[in-house]
């Protein structure tokens, strides 16, 4: 093992989690799913990375209107949940460990990408700026959305529950729910997106309400040691800016977390491409505020991942992109092998190329010559 890996490699151990390397496979829609269901691919695809010590999958929506990205995965219908079978039990199978993150779109999608081209939702009816690919690589603003009633918001809260119950039924190991990167959640939370007055908008409390029940609730149903978050504060995705009671109303929601006792924060950090970057003092705030897990996510390599560990920032480090072309991961940080480069245009679209022919590295070769060394 690299001297520089001295914590990234090491088990974590808690009451509710053993994992065997704080190295985590963070969330990708890769954008394959015909029909919301993952296929047989994705069996293989998360089963070649079983090696993380925690794998979390694509974004899944909890409901056929929060689909938002075309391809996206679904956990609302019993074939979604068969599907997903497939690929807890390849994941086990090799040892692995596997959360589903619970997702719904809101404002952010066109309806064409939607099941039966249902009309989106949000908060409130504030239309989302720019283009959305659809069928035929045709390009699209996103659809305004319709005002969520009174009805549609505990409709839409349940959804999320009972894709929490779906997933554990499909076999996964936790969820985490999606409450970053400006979907629907998020919309509920910010200002911009939510003009409502009733008792899901105008104060921080308010505006909180709809995330934190959908929080209650899947503790309720599955267990709070199997629940986790994501969050994204400060960071500028989907059309949203800077607001005045940010750091307040984020500051809220960790109180609350902590209060509810969830397993995990997961920090999305979109500093290296531009949208928005967590200081470190906020960090800092969330673990004194904050007594479970805290994992990190944006841009990090094996060293820069090492250091945040050992100072403290976090308990784990969630890796994105190099996860797509290097299936064996941690693999290649234990030996200090070099990292392989993805294609961008298969990133989020296509079919088996690009998603499940990735190469591993001969490991062997390199553990017999380093112990030839020795």
């Amino acid at each position: 093992m690299m001297d520089t890996q001295k914590k990234l490699l090491t088990p974590l151990i808690t009451g509710a989690l053993e994992l065997p390397n704080r190295v985590v496979m963070a969330p990708m829609n890769r954008r394959r799913a015909l029909n919301g269901v993952p296929g047989e691919s994705a069996a293989v695809y998360f089963g070649q990375r079983a090696g993380a010590g925690l794998i979390i999958t694509d974004n899944t929506a909890v409901a056929p209107n929060g689909i938002g990205y075309m391809g996206t995965p679904g956990i609302y219908n019993q074939a979604q949940i068969e599907g997903w079978k497939r690929a807890t039990d390849e994941v086990h199978a090799r040892g692995g460990r596997i959360f589903m993150q619970l997702v719904h779109a809101g404002r952010i999608g066109h309806y064409l990408n939607n099941e039966g081209q249902m009309p989106l939702i949000g908060p409130s009816a504030v239309t989302a700026e720019g283009l959305i690919r659809t069928a035929g690589e045709i390009h699209l603003p996103n659809s305004e959305p319709s005002e969520a009633s009174a009805a549609d918001v505990r409709r839409l809260i349940d959804e999320h529950i009972r894709g929490a119950i779906n997933a554990i039924g499909a076999g996964f190991d936790g969820v985490e729910i999606h409450g970053a990167h400006g979907f629907l959640p998020e919309q509920f939370l910010h200002p911009h997106t939510n003009r409502r007055t009733d008792a899901y908008g105008g104060s921080i409390a308010a505006r909180s309400r709809f995330l934190l029940e959908i929080v209650e609730g899947t503790v309720a149903a599955i267990g709070k040691e199997r629940t986790g978050i994501r969050l994204s504060p400060f960071v500028k995705l989907n059309d949203l800016p800077d607001y005045t009671e940010e750091l307040e109303t984020q500051q809220y929601i960790v109180d609350a977390l902590q209060e509810i006792g969830i397993l995990y924060i997961h920090l999305s950090d979109q500093g290296p491409v531009g949208q928005g970057k967590i200081p470190e003092t906020y960090i800092r705030d969330l673990r004194r505020r904050f007594d479970g897990l805290v994992m990190l996510a944006g841009g990090y390599s094996a060293e820069t991942a090492e250091a945040a560990l050992q100072a403290g920032l976090a308990d784990l480090i969630a890796f994105g992109k190099p996860y797509i072309a290097n299936p064996d991961l941690t693999e290649r940080f234990r030996f200090g092998l070099p990292l392989a480069a993805g294609d961008p245009g298969t990133y989020y679209q296509g079919s088996d190329g690009g998603y499940i022919d990735y190469p591993v590295h001969d490991h062997t070769f390199v553990a017999n010559t380093t112990a030839d060394c020795r």
